[in-house]
């Protein structure tokens, strides 16, 4: 019997987001909020954002196209393809179906879309390890495609969105390994953010619920991973003296809803070692009233936030600012979000400085599913930073004035779910290689270009 695959992983990685953004500096003064509320205040700096030429099959054609074409992958070599992504255009068919097209003769592709807002692109990743890892598994490789465009109706939520796709290859001896059986889940009904108008692009959003709601996930979905892994060692998990658990992870990628709830997602999962050991020197300066604090009060309570932000402070920027670069520059691109973080921290920082190193990565999709999870780099991932060329491409993107994005935001508004509709936005800002809608015909069959 053959072997079975190990270091099962991702081998490549691309990423595609629109070629127009605004700065969210400007999008405050259009807005007449005060200065800071969305640069400081959510820790977003620029919101990519597309008009009627792209929509989700648009994107996530170029996105599968540039990976098949920049890692040279046959697409023969290819046994399943799934996606995740809430941005939905048929109730029916998924947007797996229409990638097809890219494919050639290659039909024996499993695989369809998860659905589950943010978590799909996660499920869909979980999905293809589980594949490659079981006896259905044909000795080909799977491509994961997940991501949105986030859109919100005008007013706190807008800044909060964005766009963009990210595509991976996943199969064994690959060099961004999923480390096998170290996973924490966590599922939970809730309405924290939900989409049940399919005539409206737009959610329904309890803001400060869904905060919550993302921080008992972390906690919760970190202490299942903390069981698993300490299942695994028979309870022998070590640290180094002096340093804390939340160490064991040389860098680590979230959810990025907003990049100011990152760093404060990171701060919590230090404070969840505190709880487990107050007396390591690392919590000398901490108050020991903290440890006893009721659970639901911790959530939103100031003086914890505070005392464990300072703490990591540092250890932030080394360790996930990497990975916030496309959330910051982009904004939320939904399913994309955490793969984007992934691919951001490959891309800036170093092959050298990731080798052997471990990346922890967090998940969260309202609703609610959550996991927690963790990579080993197990060899040089110069090549996937070379094609990825993420502070590049980020340079190139043109600035728009927030009285564009707006119109553009109506613009879509208009284009939802029109049928014998031509798109208006200009063909010139899409990018060469990219695809692009040029008209959805009387029976909302939906065609598209490759930019020149």
């Amino acid at each position: 019997m053959a072997a079975r695959p190990q270091n099962i992983g991702v081998k490549a990685i691309e990423i595609y987001f629109p070629s127009q953004y605004v700065e969210q500096s400007e999008l405050e003064k259009f807005d007449g909020v005060a200065a800071g509320k969305y640069t400081i205040g959510l820790g977003q700096t620029k919101m990519a954002f597309c008009d009627d030429r792209e929509d989700i099959y648009s994107m996530a054609l170029t996105v599968t196209s540039n990976l098949l074409k920049k890692y040279n992958i046959d697409v023969n070599s290819v046994g399943r393809l799934e996606v995740g992504t809430e941005t939905i255009l048929d109730k029916s068919k998924s947007v797996k179906s229409v990638l097809m097209q890219l494919f050639g003769d290659n039909t024996s592709l499993e695989g369809v879309d998860t659905i589950n807002a943010c978590y799909g692109g996660t499920n869909a990743f979980f999905n293809s390890v589980n594949w490659v890892e079981s006896s259905a598994w044909d000795g080909r490789d799977a491509i994961v495609v997940c991501g949105d465009i986030a859109l919100y109706a005008k007013g706190a939520a807008r800044p909060t969105g964005g766009a963009g796709v990210v595509a991976m290859l996943v199969g064994p001896n690959a060099p961004v390994v999923a480390e096998p059986g170290l996973r924490g889940t966590y599922m939970q009904h809730a309405y924290d953010f939900y989409k049940p108008d399919l005539t409206s692009e737009y959610p329904y959003v309890d803001g400060h619920y869904s905060i919550n709601c993302y921080t008992k996930a972390l906690d919760a979905a970190y202490r299942d991973y903390c069981k698993r892994e300490a299942k695994q060692v028979n309870g022998a998990a070590k640290t180094e003296d002096g340093k804390t658990s939340l160490d064991r992870f040389d860098y680590m990628t979230f959810h990025a809803p907003t990049c100011k709830l990152v760093q404060k997602s990171y701060a919590r999962l230090l404070y969840h070692d505190f709880l487990a050991n107050a007396d390591l020197p690392a919590f000398a300066e901490v108050a020991p009233e903290l440890r006893d604090m009721d659970y639901e009060k911790s959530l939103t309570d100031k003086a914890v936030e505070k005392a464990f932000m300072g703490l990591t402070k540092k250890r932030f920027q080394e360790r996930v600012n990497p990975a916030i670069r496309v959330a910051t520059m982009c904004g939320n691109m939904y399913c994309a979000s955490v793969w984007g973080g992934l691919a951001s921290l490959l891309s800036l920082v170093p092959s050298k400085d990731l080798e052997g190193k471990r990346i922890g990565l967090f998940s969260y999709g309202s609703g609610l599913a959550a996991s927690f999870m963790s990579f080993r780099v197990n060899g040089s991932v110069e090549n996937i930073s070379k094609v990825l060329d993420i502070s590049t491409r980020l340079e190139a993107r043109r600035a728009v004035p927030p009285a564009t994005y707006d119109e553009m935001c109506n613009l879509r508004k208009q284009a939802h779910l029109q049928k014998d509709y031509t798109p208006k936005g200009e063909t010139s800002t899409i990018i060469p290689g990219a695809y692009y809608l040029t008209k959805v015909d009387d029976m909302f069959k939906r065609e598209y270009a490759v930019q020149a």
